[in-house]
């Protein structure tokens, strides 16, 4: 099913959007960062976008890096929330070269359905009413499920699947990024996530060789990067082998898969029709874009996702 999704955040909003420009909230602070897909005019008079507590100014020499202009009293680092049920995340914030903050808060979406999955293959669907009707495929847990984290960042996803009682293996490349996510894990009062400091597809590789098995698995692939030691990931040449080694690592029945894209062009379809042809047609699929809308009732598309229950 094609779906837009939007998720509920309280400390996040997108304020307005325009002339490749966006105007966001997180927490108390409100920040001004370049969009490439806010392509349309801006809504409110730039007086108020001057007023933002941390403005993104991009190196005219590179257009990946650049610096924070800050208010007075705007701290480098602060904390955010975010409810889903029985979840309760605390996450850290920074202003880093690369104009992000440390969370994608439209992945929320995605952080709601790894919660509610993770809750059904525990076995705890019983007792939530939403959750009866999930799609089962006949599986009967015996452990806490196995969740696999890639190019996992800074730990949303991986927060959201051990809220729910998962055993998680959070895999990113880069060892600041990681430790990041350990210190979202403690100030979300959770703990027991194995952490992996290595090239994912290396990993994915590894685990296939080892015959081992998870119940879930996000991956959000960036469309160019380096492993933990060189190692070249591009997107468009990386993919096919990635999902095929998911695909012999992820449980038969039941289990489910999450697949962010952010790389422009690359849309929705494309996701769905490649995770299709590695691991054949699920019980329960959705696919879209990830959105905000801002206060003017524009819609800025923020990613695009596909995901599944066997």
């Amino acid at each position: 099913m094609q779906q837009q999704l939007t998720p509920d955040f309280a400390d996040y909003e997108l304020i307005d959007t325009g002339d490749f420009e966006k105007l966001e909230r997180f927490g108390r602070y409100v920040t001004r960062r370049p969009e490439p897909q806010a392509i349309w005019r801006r809504t409110l008079p730039e007086e108020e976008w001057r007023r933002a507590d941390a403005s993104f100014l991009r190196d005219a020499r590179n257009d990946e890096r650049g610096e924070w202009r800050l208010a007075p009293k705007m701290p480098d680092r602060w904390t955010v929330a975010y409810a889903y049920r029985g979840m309760r995340l605390r996450m850290r914030l920074a202003l880093t070269s690369f104009k992000h903050v440390g969370i994608f808060p439209e992945q929320a979406a995605n952080w709601n359905f790894i919660y509610d999955n993770v809750k059904r293959l525990g076995g705890s669907a019983a007792a939530d009413p939403a959750l009866r009707n999930a799609p089962s495929g006949g599986f009967v847990p015996t452990a806490a499920p196995r969740v696999l984290n890639l190019f996992a960042y800074t730990g949303g996803a991986t927060l959201a699947a051990r809220a729910a009682g998962a055993e998680v293996t959070h895999v990113d490349s880069v060892r600041p990024v990681v430790t990041w996510a350990r210190e979202n894990m403690e100030l979300s009062g959770l703990d027991g996530v194995r952490w992996i400091v290595e090239d994912a597809l290396k990993f994915v590789r590894r685990e296939v060789r080892r015959g081992n098995r998870y119940a879930g698995i996000i991956l959000d692939p960036p469309a160019y990067g380096r492993g933990a030691n060189g190692e070249k990931w591009v997107l468009e040449e990386n993919i096919g082998e990635m999902l095929d080694c998911c695909a012999r690592l992820l449980e038969p029945r039941g289990a489910f898969l999450v697949l962010n894209l952010y790389s422009m062009g690359l849309s929705s379809t494309l996701a769905r029709t490649a995770v299709r042809q590695a691991f054949g047609a699920p019980a329960e699929e959705q696919w879209g874009e990830l959105c905000f809308t801002d206060r003017a009732g524009k819609e800025l598309p923020l990613g695009t996702y596909y995901r599944f229950v066997r």
